[in-house]
């Protein structure tokens, strides 16, 4: 009986310890009883990012090697199109007092240098006088002419006075003096020289052609010096745009009436605008032949020749707008045109358009022998700045040095962490750096019942 006793006596004591063991097991943290596997943390940067060839296709992703190159830091103006004062627009007026009888040009015709515009009957007393003394003037200049070869011989013979002879002559000095007033009134009111002569043989005007100012008029105010003219294509003829009618047909115009108001936008400006602050920038630019760099809208969209976007400044206004506090500086761009033809009739379409919006650069500082990448290749954490380096399917995340950084670049320093050649994404480094995250949290092991996001944050699994 006994031995039983102690056997019963030894099991109780063995399962109380038992279960106090138990019970101490269960109070222990469980960051004390679980094993960390070895090497299942993962520090992000250090695992490159792999990338298939379809998520490079739905990211856009392009990679380009790095190659030294000079890059200018540049300040931003805001800039428009605008006319050059001048020689953009040309009005063209009634010479004399008349009434529209024909027109030939309407708005949106395209018109070569002096070619007609308008009929005209004339209404002016003045130049039907005009016309009359001309014919007079010119029939007694023949008569006192026949008279002076009729009186000549007699006044070498001394059958007739010599003063008689220096009468008619003088009298003949005075006619033509006359003459040559009259031609010039009718020519300053716009009549052709045939016309004159016509006038000057008894037929009269009783109708005027309004013709558009000539090549040579025309283009002597926009003429340009050789260094500053910038060539984008061939030279095509000299023409004008009829951009509205001053007149209808049938009104009476008055001399000196606009007719019609043509334009010719082959040669227009770029004008920036900025405070006082940055004249001296502008001013260091002019003074070191730094050319601006242009930001045309839309520029790659049509058939189109290639567009200058380096230009020089022209000028800088010398006054201030009292309104917006800013001056103007200056640029000259040469136009673009595209020809074409509707309903029997020649029509141009110019690329460049006189209120476009555009930016303009100013270079400012010079970097030289420095990597430039898209601004949306580089991607910020705090104060580092990384890119991402190609290798096959795989990125590696590479600090960078940046010098400077604009609204489209990124402008990189040269030093040994990045080489010439290595092959940096150009793009999405936002997106690569959140990838990048996500598979390192991957890597380490997410905790249970946790659910992961590409950018590397957690939350319990829904």
């Amino acid at each position: 009986m006994a031995p039983k006793v102690i056997a019963a006596g030894l099991l109780a004591a063995i399962g109380l310890a038992g279960w106090r063991g138990w019970k101490n097991y269960q109070s222990m943290p469980a960051a004390a009883t679980a094993e960390k596997p070895v090497g299942s943390t993962a520090v992000a940067g250090a695992v490159p990012v792999r990338i298939s060839p379809q998520a490079k296709a739905n990211m856009s992703l392009v990679s380009s090697p790095l190659k030294p190159t000079t890059y200018w830091r540049t300040v931003e103006f805001p800039g428009v199109i605008v006319e050059r004062p001048g020689v953009t627009r040309r009005g063209v007026v009634a010479p004399i007092t008349g009434v529209v009888t024909k027109l030939h040009a309407f708005p949106g015709d395209i018109v070569a240098a002096s070619a007609p515009l308008a009929t005209l009957r004339l209404l002016s007393d003045s130049v039907y006088n005009s016309q009359l003394e001309l014919f007079k003037a010119t029939k007694d200049s023949e008569i006192a002419q026949s008279q002076i070869e009729r009186l000549n011989d007699a006044a070498q013979s001394g059958a007739l006075p010599k003063s008689r002879l220096i009468d008619v002559q003088n009298e003949l000095e005075r006619l033509t003096a006359r003459i040559h007033a009259y031609r010039q009134d009718l020519q300053a009111r716009g009549l052709p020289a045939e016309q004159i002569d016509a006038a000057a043989d008894g037929e009269f005007l009783t109708e005027i052609l309004v013709r558009a100012p000539g090549e040579k008029e025309s283009t002597a105010v926009a003429k340009r010096s050789a260094g500053e003219a910038v060539t984008s294509q061939e030279p095509e003829p000299f023409s004008f745009e009829v951009e509205s009618l001053g007149a209808e047909l049938g009104q009476q115009v008055a001399a000196g009436d606009v007719l019609f108001n043509l334009a010719d936008h082959s040669e227009l400006l770029i004008e920036g605008r900025g405070f006082k602050d940055d004249l001296p920038l502008i001013q260091t630019a002019i003074k070191n032949g730094w050319n601006v760099e242009v930001e045309f809208p839309h520029a790659t969209e049509g058939d189109w020749p290639e567009i200058p976007h380096d230009l020089p400044i022209d000028h800088v206004a010398n006054a201030v707008d009292p309104e917006t506090r800013t001056f103007g500086f200056y640029a000259a761009l040469e136009n673009q045109r595209q020809s074409y033809s509707r309903n029997g009739k020649n029509r141009q379409l110019w690329r460049f358009r006189p209120g476009s919006q555009l930016r303009i650069r100013v270079p400012v500082e010079k970097f030289e022998k420095a990597f430039v990448v898209p601004q949306a290749a580089v991607v910020w954490e705090g104060p580092e700045a990384f890119v991402f380096q190609q290798d096959g399917q795989f990125y590696h995340r590479r600090p960078a040095q940046v010098l400077h950084q604009d609204r489209l670049f990124t402008v990189l320093a040269a030093d040994a962490g990045l080489r010439s050649g290595d092959y940096i994404a150009q793009g999405a480094a936002a997106s690569l750096n959140r990838v990048m995250k996500s598979q390192a949290q991957e890597a380490s092991g997410a905790p249970a019942g946790m659910h992961v996001h590409p950018d590397g944050t957690t939350h319990a699994a829904h």
